[in-house]
């Protein structure tokens, strides 16, 4: 394999020839306007550190021509590759057909909407070159609407608890790892959302690095219902026995409640003589079908994972990889 000086000085098509050191999966859906500035941006960064490397763009079933953008980066730099997706199946699901397409002994993963300067990827593989498994990318200044953070804190806090891993921003999907910790995860990577957090849970050494967040260009793709789904995704797969847990610390929350206003009932009762029945039970039914609601979608999240693992389905299909 060339040595790093001799990297500069070769043609390109010799320096795509060499095995990668770094490989940066780049998932886009839809992104046609910003992947021209975003290839020559990364790639230019990537140029710093002198090392072999590779930019694999997975098009996660764009409508707006994405891909055509893919094969002319390709034409004029072969270090960049693309695999088109049949259908548009989701960040994670696209990250790990590129993932399992990598080569290099250090893997980045990025959004292609440019949210995240491509000149940070430098400091991402220095992170990795310093020991750690993971650098995981941390937004320092986010340029996000209140209904984006404020769930996104909820589900940063959740996935403190569950994983052992304090970080801030379980959610930046600019990161770096290496590639002994992200093999034995490569089977339920694209399964499991919140790859960063697979990674960590099973116990790879993790470093925060922080990086720039630029705002977004159009709407969040992130409703307030997505959102509410990814937080059940997250008690579902990272939360030890959550039909349990929730079973108990729900029911004994309804049975102190029922308890109190049993107690307030009676002495209601022999005050006044006058015991709002209606009332409270009204308000007991509403509670008790709350927790049945939340208690029936926990339970349908894990009957869905059983259902697509009995299946079998592949995560995706490929149309195109070049």
């Amino acid at each position: 394999m060339a040595g790093p000086d001799t990297l500069p000085g070769v043609a390109s098509a010799d320096r795509a020839a060499a095995e990668p050191e770094i490989s940066v999966v780049v998932t886009v859906h839809d992104e046609a306007l910003t992947l021209e500035e975003l290839g020559r941006r990364a790639t230019a960064a990537l140029d710093t550190l002198a090392r072999p490397y590779e930019v694999i763009v997975v098009d996660d079933g764009s409508t707006d021509g994405s891909f055509a953008v893919v094969e002319r980066l390709h034409a004029s730099d072969a270090r960049v590759r693309g695999v088109r997706l049949k259908r548009n199946v989701g960040q994670h699901p696209a990250m790990h057909a590129g993932l399992s397409r990598a080569r290099g002994e250090i893997v980045v993963t990025m959004d292609g909407d440019l949210q995240n300067p491509p000149e940070d990827l430098p400091r991402l593989v220095e992170a990795i070159d310093l020991g750690f498994d993971v650098a995981s990318g941390r937004r320092a200044a986010r340029h996000d609407a209140w209904g984006r953070t404020l769930p996104s804190r909820l589900i940063n806090g959740m996935l403190r608890r569950f994983t052992g891993a304090d970080i801030a921003d379980f959610g930046c999907a600019f990161n770096a790892y290496r590639r002994a910790a992200l093999e034995p995860m490569l089977g339920s990577i694209g399964r499991q959302k919140f790859t960063k957090a697979l990674v960590l849970s099973g116990g790879a050494s993790v470093v925060e690095v922080d990086v720039g967040h630029a705002p977004r260009q159009g709407a969040s793709r992130y409703s307030p219902l997505r959102l509410t789904r990814l937080a059940l995704h997250v008690l579902a797969g990272f939360w030890p026995q959550p039909i349990q847990w929730a079973g108990v610390v729900l029911g004994l929350t309804c049975t102190i409640a029922a308890a109190a206003l049993g107690a307030y009932g009676v002495v209601y009762w022999a005050l006044e003589s006058d015991f709002p029945g209606p009332l409270l039970l009204g308000a007991l039914v509403v509670a008790v079908l709350g927790v049945q609601g939340f208690v029936l979608a926990l339970v349908g999240e894990h009957l869905g994972r059983i259902q697509r693992q009995v299946e079998g389905r592949p995560l995706y299909a490929v149309e195109r990889e070049i």
